[in-house]
């Protein structure tokens, strides 16, 4: 049989709750613009029945509140994250193709390639009709060497734009390991707040925002099971085990985290490359991180790509044969991806992945009759690791199907190698003013030497190797007019060797240069004057491309948010509802305890005997 004085006791229970209610609701009013904030909710069951042993047999007992939890909804926040990577690496990629485009100066600028192009071939015009004239020698000459500027200032600020990239992604890295930190420390209060039977909402809020902002740099993957009672398999601690993946590799497991660190690379991939490129691995294993992947998403994977795409045109072949050399064996490798030495653009010193183990070489050579490549290794193998490794893959590199700052370098390189290689050839076919044979005009510094490539081992077979005097060496950073014809005009080539006084044979020559602008192929089927034109539609390409699924996938995480936030978010005008409902239900509370004070006034002081 309950207390004469369990009214009271229900009563005070409703009080108690709705106290809670209120004081929850006010939490909330005062988190209506807080960044990450989840709405709560406070959660009220009714009290454990007493049993009266009278007819009408179980007395409720009042309201208990059980706990406060969030409004929140977990399928909503793994549909952000997915999308959220997606938006990060679309606005990565946006931003570096706008930058690359400045870099790509386009017709309407002043100092574009056009208006060089075309200042180079007025001069050579000018020239067509008084080649003997040193002032129209000296304006055409200098106006080549404007030309040469042209892609050594593009590769200068592409090269920049990939150090920034390069410099980002050491960033991005930290701010991983950062949040991977200070997800850990969360995972453990939450969990001792948690064993004792209480909530840890706010915590909860500060580890999804966490979760927020790594899903913008890479994939995310979440999941958090409940601890179970080893002596008791079907209890609950009321702990939790919290993992976080990103792209597919363990950051976060509950109470430890691993960490990136990245490595510069000790060799070039790319011929052009900026000094130092950063790998990334695993801290405690060295494992590389996977960035590579088509699937990987996110702001990191798209610095990457930007980084070191090179439109899947890297190099790759099969080992046929290892056969000892000085110093260290020689790799032979056939069915190359690249068969056209233009397009080669390894670094003459760098690092070659067989059978997915790195080696490194100090020089490669081509012969393109039989289509293959011979690369010098540092060290000599044993004759089991020779025997193991032919036949094998070998790869310099990865082949990245994006168009990034390699691919663009590659583009220029390959044009200017044959412009250049077109036009010597006429300048050599022909003689000075004073009957010497032509040179090369266009020619490579040699950064370390202070000396020039001239091209003097130019094989017209294809043949080539990184230790003779070949158009390889020729690239945007190193071009040049020959220092000896720019110091001295009357060594540029005007006149037919045949017959100096012949004036038809003079014109001749300039008409050949001439020609170089439109008329001979050179690049993508087109003459000089479409080689800008041909990038900055690449570039328009991706460009748009980018801002397209950026666009797209920016209305859908909007939508997502939307939908997230009709269920988390703090609504004012809902609260302000509650606010009345519980302050209404409180006051109904505090009447009936004020009833049941007089009731019990009456039957003490006015019923006793």
């Amino acid at each position: 049989m309950p207390s004469t004085f369990f009214g009271l006791t229900i009563a005070g229970s409703a009080l108690n709750s709705f106290q809670a209610a209120v004081n929850t609701t006010a939490n909330n009013i005062a988190n209506v613009n807080t960044m990450g904030y989840t709405r709560q909710e406070a959660v009220r069951i009714a009290s454990e029945a007493l049993r009266t042993n009278q007819r009408y047999g179980m007395a409720g007992s009042g309201v208990t509140t059980t706990e406060i939890t969030q409004k929140r909804e977990f399928y909503y926040d793994v549909k952000y994250w997915e999308n959220n990577a997606r938006v990060g690496m679309q606005d990565c990629k946006l931003y570096y193709m706008q930058q690359m485009e400045e870099y790509l100066l386009d017709d309407d600028n002043a100092k574009g390639f056009a208006t060089i192009l075309d200042n180079m071939f007025n001069a050579l015009k000018t020239l067509h009709g008084t080649p003997e004239d040193l002032d129209a020698r000296n304006q055409f000459v200098s106006e080549t060497q404007k030309f040469a500027d042209f892609f050594r200032s593009m590769n200068v600020g592409l090269v920049r734009l990939q150090e920034d990239a390069n410099q980002e992604i050491a960033t991005q890295v930290e701010s991983v390991n950062a949040i991977a930190q200070k997800i850990a420390l969360l995972n453990k209060q939450i969990n001792i707040i948690e064993l004792q039977g209480t909530n840890a909402n706010e915590l909860r809020d500060q580890r999804a925002l966490l979760i927020d902002e790594l899903s913008d740099l890479a994939e995310v993957e979440v999941k958090e099971t409940p601890v179970i009672d080893p002596a008791h398999p079907d209890v609950i601690t009321g702990a939790t085990n919290y993992k976080v993946k990103i792209n597919g590799q363990t950051l976060v497991d509950n109470f430890e985290y691993n960490t990136l660190k990245y490595v510069a690379r000790e060799k070039k991939v790319n011929q052009t490359d900026a000094e130092g490129l950063y790998d990334i691995c695993w801290s405690d294993t060295n494992v590389p991180f996977n960035v590579s992947s088509k699937n990987c998403q996110g702001r990191i994977a798209a610095l990457f790509q930007m980084r070191d795409g090179n439109n899947n045109q890297g190099f790759n072949g099969t080992v046929e044969s290892i056969t000892p050399g000085n110093g260290g064996d020689i790799v032979t490798i056939k069915n190359p991806s690249i068969t056209d030495i233009n397009m080669i653009n390894m670094a003459d010193d760098g690092i070659i992945m067989i059978n997915n183990k790195e080696y490194r070489y100090s020089g490669f050579s081509y012969d393109a009759e039989t289509q293959t490549y011979q690369f010098q290794l540092k060290i000599p193998l044993s004759t089991d690791a020779r025997e193991n490794l032919v036949g094998r893959n070998a790869a310099i590199g990865e082949s990245i199907d994006v168009m990034g700052i390699p691919y663009y370098q590659s583009q220029a390189n390959m044009f200017l190698r044959e412009f250049a290689k077109q036009l010597n050839n006429i300048q050599q076919s022909g003689v000075d003013l004073n009957g010497n044979a032509g040179g090369s005009l266009l020619v490579a510094e040699n950064a370390s030497s202070g000396s020039e490539y001239g091209f003097a081992d130019y094989d017209p077979d294809g043949n080539m190797s990184t230790s003779s005097d070949c158009y390889y060496k020729l690239t945007a950073a190193n071009v040049k007019v020959s220092a000896e014809v720019y110091k001295n005009p009357d060594r540029l080539v005007t006149m037919n060797g045949k017959d100096v006084a012949d004036g038809e044979a003079v014109q001749n020559i300039v008409e050949q240069m001439q020609k170089l602008k439109s008329d001979i192929k050179m690049f993508r089927g087109g003459g000089a004057d479409q080689f800008l034109k041909c990038l900055i539609n690449d570039n328009s390409v991706d460009t748009q491309k980018a801002e397209t699924f950026l666009k797209n996938y920016s209305n859908i995480s909007e939508s997502i948010l939307q939908k997230r936030m009709s269920i988390s978010a703090v609504d004012e005008d809902e609260e302000a509802l509650d606010m009345l409902r519980f302050q209404h239900a409180y006051n109904l509370a505090s009447r009936m305890v004020q009833t049941m004070s007089e009731m019990y006034n009456r039957l003490i002081l006015e019923t006793g005997v």
